[in-house]
C-alpha cells in the first residue's frame, strides 16, 4: 500500500500507539496435532489452506510462521526416516494422494510472502494418547526397549544414544533438503507430571547409563546432550539456520533457587528436566521462545514478571515472548483501563532490551480474528512492516542490489532492480530478500523509522504507484537493500521519482 494511502488510513491508531520497530519477531505457531481440518481436507483444498493461513498471518503482520512438521516421530513432509503423518491423512504411515510434500509447499509459501519459516519438531513424543496403534514395522515394535511410557503416551526415552542420533538424523534431513530458516522444538522433554504423579518410568535406563549420577542431574544431562548435538547438527549442515527452543514458562521458583523467578508454577528444571539457561549460557540455541500463556498478574504464574525474568537471563539470546492470544485477549487490563491484556504485553515486550519479539499461541486464533486480535495487530501493534532480528557477525552482509530504476507500465510505476547472482552453493550471504523504503517530498532520510518500509519481499519488482488508485507519490526517494539469510542488511541503492 502506496503510504501517502496508509497515513488516511492509520490516522487514528498512530495516535494511540507509538511507532513500531524496524526489527521484531513477529511469529505464530500452526500446530496440527489435535487439528482434525487438516485429514478432512483433500490436497487441493490443504494447499488452499495454507495460502489461506499464512495471508491472515501476513495481513496482521506477522513476519514469520512456526509451522508443525513433525508432531509425534512423523513427518509432514517426503521422509524416508519416518512415517507420514496421521494428522495429516488419517492414519500414520499413510500418504497424501496425489502425493505432494506439505512441509516443502508451506515453505515456497512463506517465502512467497516474505516471511521466515521455522520447521517445528517436537523431539521425544511418539504417540499423544492411549488409543493411538503405531504400525508393526514401527521403531518401537522393533527396538521397545529403547521407548517409555507415561500417562498412555509413548516417547523415545532421552537416555538411549541412538535416541538423540535418530533425532538428530531427523533434523539433518530436514536442514539438507529444505530452505528452511529454522529449527524449532517445543516444551515437552521428559513427559509432563500427571494426575499428580511425576514421571518415574526409567529404571532400566538409569541402570544402564546413569553411572552413579543422582537421577534428576542425569536426566536434565540426558537433554543437555540432544541439545548440544542438535545444535551442532543444525550448523554443519547450513550455519545460518537458527535453532530455537519454546520451553515451560518457569525455568525455576525463586523458592527453590534464588536465581529463579517469583512464582509457584511447575518448573523446567526440577519437573521436565530441561536447564534451559544452561543451553543459551553455553551458546547451544539461538533464540528462546518462552510459553508465557498466563495473564499479567496471575499469582502462581504472573506473565508481567516472567518477561522481565526471561529478559534478564537472557545469556546472550534472543527472547521472544509467547503470547497465548485467548487469555490475552479475554482478559481485562484494569491497570490500562482496557478490555484485554495485549497494549500491556505488546509494550512490555517492546521495553525490555532482550525481547526481541512475540510469537502468538495459536496462529489460528489469529486468523480466525479471536476478539478482533488480528484487526488490532493489524492496525496498530504490527501495522508497519517488521524485518526479522538479524544474526551471526553483524560485519557480514549481502550485495547491494543494483540497475534500480522505475518503470512506467500501463498507468502503473514499478520500482525494479536486479537481484544478485547466486552462487553455486547457497551460503548465509546469499540475498533472499529485498527491503523497499520511500520518503516523501522534504522527509528526512530515516532508515530506522519502520513507517518508511513499504515492502518486504523475495521478488526484484514492486509496486509503487497505481494511477487509479489515489495521489502521486512523485518526487519521492525510494532506497531498496537486499537481506541476506541471516537478515543482515546491504548497503542501501537510492533512486529518486
Amino acid at each position: 500500500m502506496p503510504r501517502i494511502l496508509s497515513l488516511f488510513l492509520f490516522i487514528l491508531p498512530l495516535l494511540a500507539f507509538a511507532g513500531n520497530p524496524k526489527r521484531e519477531f513477529r511469529g505464530a505457531w500452526l500446530h496440527v496435532i489435535g487439528q482434525s481440518q487438516w485429514q478432512n481436507k483433500n490436497v487441493a483444498q490443504q494447499k488452499k489452506y495454507i495460502e489461506e493461513q499464512f495471508d491472515l498471518l501476513l495481513d496482521a503482520g506477522c513476519n514469520a510462521v512456526i509451522f508443525q512438521v513433525r508432531p509425534t516421530a512423523d513427518a509432514l513432509y517426503v521422509s524416508e526416516i519416518e512415517p507420514w503423518s496421521s494428522w495429516l491423512t488419517g492414519r500414520r504411515g499413510k500418504a497424501p494422494s496425489p502425493l505432494w510434500d506439505p512441509m516443502e509447499y508451506a515453505i515456497e509459501e512463506a517465502h512467497k510472502r516474505g516471511m521466515e519459516f521455522h520447521a517445528w519438531l517436537n523431539p521425544y513424543r511418539v504417540t499423544s494418547n492411549a488409543k493411538e496403534t503405531l504400525p508393526s514395522d514401527h521403531l518401537m515394535n522393533k527396538e521397545p526397549h529403547r521407548f517409555i511410557k507415561f500417562n498412555g503416551q509413548t516417547f523415545f526415552d532421552p537416555a538411549y544414544p541412538e535416541n538423540r542420533e535418530h533425532i538428530c538424523n531427523v533434523v539433518k534431513d530436514i536442514v539438507s533438503r529444505y530452505d528452511i530458516d529454522g529449527i524449532h522444538i517445543d516444551d515437552y522433554f521428559y513427559p509432563y507430571p500427571a494426575n499428580g504423579k511425576k514421571f518415574e518410568n526409567d529404571d532400566v535406563s538409569y541402570k544402564k547409563f546413569g553411572n552413579g549420577m543422582e537421577r534428576n542431574a542425569w536426566r536434565r544431562h540426558n537433554v543437555d546432550l540432544l541439545i548440544e548435538q542438535l545444535y551442532s547438527t543444525i550448523k554443519k549442515e547450513k550455519g545460518w539456520v537458527r535453532f530455537g527452543v519454546s520451553p515451560f514458562g518457569i525455568w525455576r521458583n525463586k523458592k527453590n533457587d534464588p536465581r529463579g523467578s517469583e512464582s509457584s508454577g511447575l518448573q523446567n528444571y526440577d519437573d521436565l528436566y530441561a536447564d534451559v539457561l544452561l543451553w543459551a549460557k553455553n551458546g547451544w540455541i539461538d533464540y528462546l521462545a518462552p510459553q508465557l500463556y498466563w495473564t499479567l498478574d496471575m499469582n502462581a504464574a504472573p506473565s508481567r514478571h516472567l518477561a522481565k525474568w526471561w529478559n534478564d537471563n537472557a545469556n546472550g539470546v534472543d527472547i521472544y515472548i509467547g503470547q497465548d492470544v485467548q487469555r490475552t485477549m479475554t482478559n481485562a487490563d484494569p491497570g490500562n483501563n482496557d478490555s484485554n491484556e495485549l497494549d500491556t504485553k505488546v509494550r512490555l515486550s517492546r521495553e525490555l532490551p532482550n525481547v526481541k519479539g512475540n510469537v502468538w499461541w495459536h496462529g489460528y486464533w489469529v486468523t480466525d480474528n479471536l476478539k478482533g486480535v488480528a484487526d488490532s495487530l493489524a492496525l496498530k501493534y504490527q501495522r508497519t512492516i517488521a524485518l526479522p532480528p538479524l544474526y551471526g557477525d553483524k560485519n557480514g552482509r549481502p550485495e547491494k542490489i543494483k540497475n534500480l530504476k522505475l518503470v512506467k507500465e500501463k498507468g502503473q510505476i514499478f520500482l525494479m532492480w536486479d537481484k544478485p547472482s547466486p552462487g553455486r552453493k547457497q551460503q548465509a550471504t546469499d540475498a533472499v530478500r529485498y527491503v523497499v523504503y520511500q520518503f516523501f517530498p522534504d522527509e528526512k532520510i530515516d532508515m530506522d523509522d519502520s513507517e518508511t518500509i513499504i515492502a518486504l519481499t523475495p521478488h526484484n519488482a514492486v509496486l509503487v504507484e497505481d494511477a487509479s488508485a489515489g495521489p502521486s507519490s512523485e518526487g519521492s526517494t525510494f532506497i531498496v537493500t537486499a537481506l541476506d539469510r541471516l537478515n543482515r542488511e546491504s548497503e542501501p541503492t537510492i533512486i529518486k521519482w
